[in-house]
């Protein structure tokens, strides 16, 4: 009869699989959080990171542009029902899901929360997140890889109209000025495209130096956001009972999606792999874009509280599908 673990080596396995379900970015912008609302930035302080948060912002930009490969994309095109399935659940379904959060009463949803929710659904599906569980999965890990690309490139002009249109409408918030739109995002990543055909092979073949750009720009997006909301007194409204709530509203409209887009793909007649890839593509939405770019389109007030939905829902996202890319790898084993 085998002996039974060790009480440390037990400990250890618990803390080992305890830490598998946390993403290290949420943990590194929930201490950005955290250092924003105990040590908000002041004065000089605050106005050299509103610079610095500028400047990195356009170099996170425009090294998305340098590094996403125009001809991939074109290609991937070819996959019309995969692709266009992915950007309708991207940009049409899931901003009905948002719409819908707007209808709940401001007793139960903060109007800042709502429209953050609102914003969340605006956003372009993540790259990373869905290829590694499209992989995981067995599935298309190609039309993944594409239609998340497709979703981004996209989503640097479509997210900023759709803040333009859909929050002005709900909510009364104007989504940004055209100039910063312009400035910060739209030209850093054409100017990157530009360069793509030199700059794009160096950087594709050294991804730790886009990931540290991002992870650096989010959290330092993160502290900036918190710690003006903090000095403004932008959090007196989020209580305990409002985070609760807020969870389970991004969970429901992730359980929505994923129901939306695996059962949609079906009724599509798609393969089993390009269900897989709608499902995980089609069902998340990126946090490396979503947080410097409500540091563009929103007053930085407004940007912490729109910034809490999208934390939210990445961790909640992560967590779930890395479950549903296992069962359904094991469905193939």
């Amino acid at each position: 009869m085998p002996s039974a673990m060790p009480a440390d080596d037990a400990g250890r396995s618990l803390w080992a699989r305890a830490l598998h379900w946390v993403d290290p970015l949420v943990v590194m912008i929930l201490s950005a959080l955290l250092l924003g609302l105990l040590l908000p930035a002041r004065g000089v302080v605050a106005d050299v990171l509103d610079v610095a948060r500028t400047a990195a912002i356009v170099l996170l930009f425009f090294l998305y542009g340098a590094r996403m490969a125009t001809g991939e994309v074109w290609a991937g095109l070819r996959s019309w029902r995969l692709q266009g399935s992915m950007l309708a659940a991207t940009y049409v379904a899931f901003p009905v899901l948002g719409l819908l959060v707007q209808l709940l009463p401001d007793a139960v949803v903060s109007p800042e929360l709502k429209t953050g929710v609102l914003y969340l659904s605006l956003l372009p599906s993540t790259v990373q997140a869905s290829v590694v569980f499209t992989s995981v999965a067995r599935g298309n890990v190609a039309g993944a890889i594409t239609g998340a690309t497709i979703s981004n490139v996209v989503g640097i002009v479509l997210t900023p109209l759709l803040v333009g249109v859909l929050m002005v409408r709900t909510s009364g918030q104007a989504g940004g000025n055209l100039t910063g739109i312009l400035l910060q995002l739209l030209l850093p990543f054409a100017a990157g495209q530009l360069v793509q055909r030199w700059l794009g092979p160096w950087l594709r073949a050294r991804p730790h130096l886009t990931r540290v750009t991002d992870r650096s720009v989010i959290v330092l997006v993160a502290y900036t956001s918190v710690s003006q909301a903090t000095v403004s007194g932008a959090w007196s409204h989020v209580t305990w009972v409002a985070l609760v709530i807020l969870v389970v509203v991004c969970a429901a409209m992730l359980a929505t999606m994923l129901l939306l887009t695996w059962n949609g793909g079906g009724r599509l007649g798609l393969p089993r792999d390009d269900r897989v890839a709608l499902l995980m593509c089609g069902s998340k939405k990126s946090l490396a874009t979503g947080l410097p770019m409500a540091a563009v389109l929103f007053a930085p007030a407004l940007a912490a509280s729109v910034a809490l939905p999208v934390i939210v829902f990445h961790q909640l996202q992560l967590a779930t599908c890395a479950i549903l890319a296992r069962r359904l790898a094991a469905q193939v084993e």
